[in-house]
């Protein structure tokens, strides 16, 4: 599997297209913004290719004390052939020196794609993620955090990495 850093000046439509195919347009930053801040954070956009197909993209939020595992996508046709395994496996790997983070759509919170969470949950507990036991709700959608590696993460935590993204990126969160 070939990987390939994403910067401003080298995304490209196709992988725009997997971003805002693969989650919710209020999980979305907009891809202008996006690009945007490529440049002025220290985010990790990484796709991955077999041969000349696009299998994936992250994005991951370095940070000093921990990594928040931002965004994740595997085209839809392609989930359920092992890619996510060997995308989300290199990502563990490389970043084994510190904990990293992700919030993920509640698996606890009914909703219209409840299976799908819950199998997405079952996949991160499978590939060394625990339930921190933090959550936070955005709009009318509750997240879950989960993470990897010891200690503990809290709301404070959380928080002060939504206090860093907004000094880069402005709008409202819609925080409640």
């Amino acid at each position: 599997m070939k990987e390939i850093q994403i910067t401003a000046q080298n995304a490209s439509e196709q992988v725009r297209m997997l971003y805002e195919s693969a989650f919710p347009d209020e999980e979305e930053i907009p891809w202008s913004d996006l690009l945007r801040l490529i440049d002025v954070m220290p985010l990790d956009f990484t796709t991955y290719y077999e041969g000349a197909e696009l299998v994936g993209m992250t994005i991951v939020y370095q940070r000093e004390k921990l990594n928040w595992f931002w965004y994740f996508a595997v085209p839809e046709p392609l989930r359920g052939q092992g890619y996510g395994q060997q995308i989300l496996t290199r990502l563990v790997h490389r970043y084994a020196d510190r904990p990293m983070i992700l919030d993920m759509e509640s698996p606890e919170q009914p909703s219209d794609n409840l299976e799908q969470r819950r199998r997405r949950h079952a996949f991160y507990l499978r590939n060394g993620f625990r339930d921190t036991g933090v959550g936070r709700t955005f709009d009318t959608i509750a997240y879950t955090i989960m993470m990897t590696g010891e200690g503990q993460f809290t709301l404070q935590d959380y928080d002060d990495i939504l206090a860093d993204l907004r000094r880069h990126w402005w709008p409202d969160l819609n925080e409640e």
